[in-house]
């Protein structure tokens, strides 16, 4: 199955994440499709960022966010 999850970058006590298109047999830093976003918790005000055309277009043909993603997603206006 292919997912929309986190992909975790950046130093130690210092995430940053990218949002990747992935099949869920991979690692979580591993192989992916398509990179659609990152997101970075730390920085202020948090930096959120979504190719919305990519997300759709990822979401229409099937693939599953993660509950994170999802809320992302939702706080970028990206899915209702």
């Amino acid at each position: 199955m292919v997912k929309i999850r986190l992909r975790r970058m950046g130093a130690k006590k210092a995430p940053f994440y990218r949002i990747v298109v992935a099949d869920s047999r991979y690692p979580r830093n591993g192989r992916f499709i398509e990179e659609i976003g990152y997101y970075n918790p730390i920085s202020e005000p948090v930096a959120l960022k979504v190719d919305a055309e990519k997300a759709k277009k990822w979401l229409g043909n099937g693939a599953q966010p993660t509950d994170t993603v999802k809320a992302l997603l939702k706080k970028a206006n990206v899915i209702d």
